[in-house]
């Protein structure tokens, strides 16, 4: 059996390298990082010279690393039932760490083949003609408002977290119950509520990875809540699932990729409740898309459907997997107006936006746009002033969300590191974004 090498991972954390960020300055995928800590696998020969250059040790300091070792610590056992929300609330100031790991890849698995069950189980016709097979057990509803009413309470504290990692343990664990729960015998209307619980926590999890920059876990975390939706027939909740992936195409510069996924989330989103927002948050991020390529008429489009959102009447999202009420299109419309290179609009956008009250990373967003417009209007005090402030906002949270846009305007700070001012910014930045991998 193979022993987790602990001193190997945490030598890795010391130096300030995810497994993904290590993966990649070694140019191998992460699941190999994955294996290596795991002792499932060996680092080949010609790759140890540049691991060891890495985490800053010397070859034999390395092969003393590579030893398997025992745990240096017990795992937490998970729980055998639903947390109440306020022993959840509890526990979120203990977790200490984001780490995908083995038990993800385990849940990710079981998760995969409870979804297979149930979408079988779903398709075929009763077989015991005394039970409605649509009609849930008491046990069944007395469980799903456990989990329905927990869900709820960890994305309220998904939202009020300055660091959005410290709820990560507690959704895996969640995830966990819930995906035990989805192995288990229920009628077809229990599973498909359940389907959609998992995709919603899944979701949540895929945010708490986009926050960190760990866009492959993120991605994976989407991919699965995908399936799970879709096994629900959520027709909402599957659109905010795709949405949400069709993000990491955004913020990795790839908007040809991210067009094809949101024109389906907007179909998807249009088989949904048409009372709710669902359509029109796909609206809005579309019209990024088109402001990246360049399309302003496609653009304008877009935002026109999203200030749809106004027509609507009572409650128009429930404030977790779904939040667009239209009062986020000003620093919207800021985005796209600056991506589009038309600075007379994006100022009168972003600077409605500042004036409304924001959360701390949505605070950091804007205030990174307007030091863009900076740049684009040769503005270095406003490049200075609206940097440094992102810079802080940066810092207080921890967001990598703020980091990212960040890099963003670092790239474009050549020109002016001549400047002092300037070059130390820039510097900042790049210390912000170390720390932050």
């Amino acid at each position: 059996m193979a022993h987790r090498r602990h001193r190997f991972a945490e030598r890795r954390k010391a130096v300030g390298y995810s497994q993904e960020s290590l993966a990649a300055r070694l140019g191998v995928d992460r699941s190999t990082i994955v294996r290596w800590e795991s002792g499932c696998t060996e680092p080949q020969p010609y790759i140890r010279p540049k691991l060891a250059k890495l985490l800053e040790v010397t070859p034999s300091e390395l092969d003393a690393l590579l030893v398997p070792s025992l745990p240096t610590e017990q795992i937490p056992t998970v729980v055998t039932a639903p947390l109440r929300p306020t022993v959840a609330l509890v526990h979120v100031a203990q977790g200490d760490g984001l780490d995908a790991g083995e038990l993800d890849d385990m849940n990710r698995r079981q998760l995969l083949r409870a979804l297979s069950v149930a979408g079988t189980l779903v398709a075929l016709p009763s077989t015991d003609t005394g039970m409605d097979i649509n009609h849930p057990r008491l046990s069944d509803a007395v469980d799903l408002e456990e989990y329905e009413t927990l869900n709820a309470h960890l994305w309220k504290v998904f939202l009020l977290s300055k660091s959005k990692r410290v709820v990560y343990p507690l959704v895996r664990q969640q995830l966990g119950l819930l995906t035990a729960s989805l192995e288990r015998s229920h009628s077809a209307t229990t599973r498909q509520r359940l389907c959609g619980l998992v995709g919603e926590l899944f979701q949540l999890a895929g945010e708490i990875f986009f926050d960190s920059n760990r866009y492959t876990d993120a991605a994976c975390c989407y991919t699965l809540a995908l399936s799970a939706c879709r096994e629900a027939k959520a027709y909402d909740l599957w659109a905010c699932a795709l949405t949400r992936h069709a993000f990491i195409g955004m913020y990795e510069r790839r908007p040809a990729e991210t067009s094809p996924m949101l024109a389906v989330a907007s179909q998807v989103a249009q088989r949904g409740d048409s009372h709710l927002s669902t359509r029109y948050w796909v609206a809005a991020v579309q019209a990024e898309t088109h402001a990246e390529l360049g399309d302003m008429d496609g653009c304008k489009r877009a935002l026109d459907s999203a200030e749809e959102v106004h027509t609507l009447g009572g409650q128009v999202h429930n404030g977790g997997w779904l939040r667009f009420d239209g009062s986020r299109l000003a620093e919207e419309q800021g985005t796209c107006y600056v991506k589009l290179g038309r600075p007379d609009l994006a100022e009168v956008a972003l600077t409605d936006a500042l004036g409304q009250g924001l959360s701390l990373r949505r605070q950091g967003s804007v205030l990174t746009d307007l030091a863009l417009l900076g740049l684009q209007n040769r503005d270095v005090d406003q490049v200075l002033e609206c940097g440094g402030k992102a810079l802080e906002l940066g810092r207080q949270t921890g967001s990598g969300y703020i980091g990212r846009k960040l890099q963003g305007l670092q790239v474009k700070l050549a020109p002016l590191l001549a400047d002092g001012r300037v070059s130390e910014l820039n510097d900042r930045i790049a210390a912000l974004v170390r720390a932050d991998v």
